[in-house]
C-alpha cells in the first residue's frame, strides 16, 4: 500500500502553505547587510576607539578627577565643569571615528569590490546598480550615526557609575554629579548632533563613492588632489580663497548651523534649548550640499554599471 500523503502539506494551495505566506526578497535590506558583513571594520574600529576611551577616561576619573575634586572642596567649592568635563568629552572622539570610518568605506565600497573581482559576483545577482549604491550610501548617511550613538551611550554607562563612586570617595553626593552632567537630556542632543553630520557630510560621502566608482587605485589622492588643485589654481589666478573657505565651511559649518552657540562657552551643547532644527533645515549649504550628494550618487551609480574589473 503506498502511504497516505497529508493533502495540507502536499497541495500548493493548502492551508499549510498560506500559513508561511511568500517572503520578499527585500534586496536593500540584504545588501545592507552584505556590507556589514563584508566591511566588519564598519564596526570594530569604533568599538576599539571607545574601549580606548573608557580606558583613558576611567583612568583620569581614578587619578585626576578625585584629587580636583579635593582641591577644590578646600578651596571652598566645586565648579561643574571639573565634575563633568571627562564624561562631556569621551562621546566625541567615539562619534568623530565613525564618521572617520565611513568616509575611508566610501572611498573604498566600489573600488574594493572591482579590485578583488567580487563585482563580477554581484552584479550577477537580480540586484540593480542604484539598490548596490544607495545601500552602500545608507552605511555613512544613517548606520554609523546612530553606531556612534550606541557606543556613546554605552560608554557614557560605564562612566557615571565610575565616576559616582569616585565622587562619593571625595566626601560629595554623587546625584550631583548625575545632574550636572544631564544624562538624560544629552541623549536627543547626541542624536540630533550625529544625524546632523551625516547630513552636512553628505556631500563629502558621495564625492567619495564617486571617486571609488571611477578611478582604478589610489583613490584617496584622487578624491584629495581635485580640490587642492581648485584651490591653487583660484589663489594663483584671483588671489582669492573662497573654495578653501567653502570647503572649511563644508566641514565645520554643521554647529553653527544646527546649534546656538553662546560666546564663551567653548562651543560646548548641553541644553535642549541649544537645537535649532528649523534653522539647520533651511540653510541653504544643507540642500546644496544634499543636491550634489544626489548628483554624485547617480554618477556612481551610472559608473557602476559599465565598469568592469580591474
Amino acid at each position: 500500500m503506498n502511504p497516505q500523503l497529508d493533502t495540507n502539506e502536499a497541495r500548493p494551495d493548502g492551508p499549510a502553505s498560506h500559513a508561511q505566506p511568500y517572503a520578499a526578497t527585500r534586496p536593500m535590506y540584504w545588501s545592507i547587510r552584505r556590507e556589514l558583513w563584508e566591511n566588519r571594520f564598519l564596526y570594530i574600529a569604533p568599538m576599539i576607539i571607545t574601549v580606548v576611551v573608557l580606558f583613558g577616561s576611567l583612568a583620569s576619573l581614578a587619578i585626576n578627577l578625585a584629587t580636583r575634586l579635593r582641591e577644590l572642596q578646600a578651596t571652598g567649592g566645586v565648579e561643574p565643569s571639573a565634575m563633568t568635563l571627562p564624561f562631556r568629552m569621551s562621546p566625541a572622539p567615539i562619534m568623530l571615528s565613525t564618521f572617520i570610518v565611513g568616509m575611508l568605506y566610501c572611498l573604498d565600497a566600489l573600488n574594493g569590490e572591482r579590485r578583488d573581482r567580487s563585482i563580477l559576483f554581484w552584479k550577477s545577482l537580480p540586484v540593480s546598480d542604484r539598490t548596490t549604491v544607495l545601500a552602500k550610501m545608507t552605511i555613512p548617511l544613517l548606520f554609523m550615526p546612530l553606531l556612534g550613538f550606541v557606543l556613546s551611550v554605552i560608554a557614557q554607562l560605564i562612566l557615571l557609575p565610575a565616576g559616582s563612586v569616585v565622587v562619593a570617595a571625595a566626601g560629595m553626593n554623587p546625584l550631583r554629579l548625575w545632574q550636572e552632567v544631564r544624562f538624560f537630556e544629552g541623549l536627543p542632543i547626541m542624536l540630533y548632533g550625529l544625524l546632523v553630520h551625516a547630513l552636512w557630510f553628505s556631500p563629502i560621502f558621495g564625492w567619495f563613492l564617486l571617486i571609488s566608482a571611477s578611478v582604478r587605485r589610489a583613490a584617496i589622492l584622487w578624491a584629495v588632489l581635485p580640490l587642492l588643485a581648485v584651490s591653487a589654481l583660484e589663489r594663483f589666478t584671483s588671489g582669492t580663497s573662497y573654495f578653501v573657505l567653502l570647503l572649511k565651511h563644508r566641514i565645520t559649518g554643521a554647529m553653527k548651523a544646527a546649534f546656538a552657540l553662546e560666546p564663551g562657552d567653548g562651543g560646548s551643547v548641553d541644553r535642549l534649548s541649544q537645537l535649532t532644527p528649523l534653522r539647520f533645515l533651511t540653510t541653504p549649504g544643507l540642500w546644496l550640499g544634499l543636491l550634489f550628494a544626489v548628483i554624485c550618487v547617480s554618477a556612481a551609480v551610472r559608473l557602476r554599471r559599465y565598469r568592469e574589473p580591474i
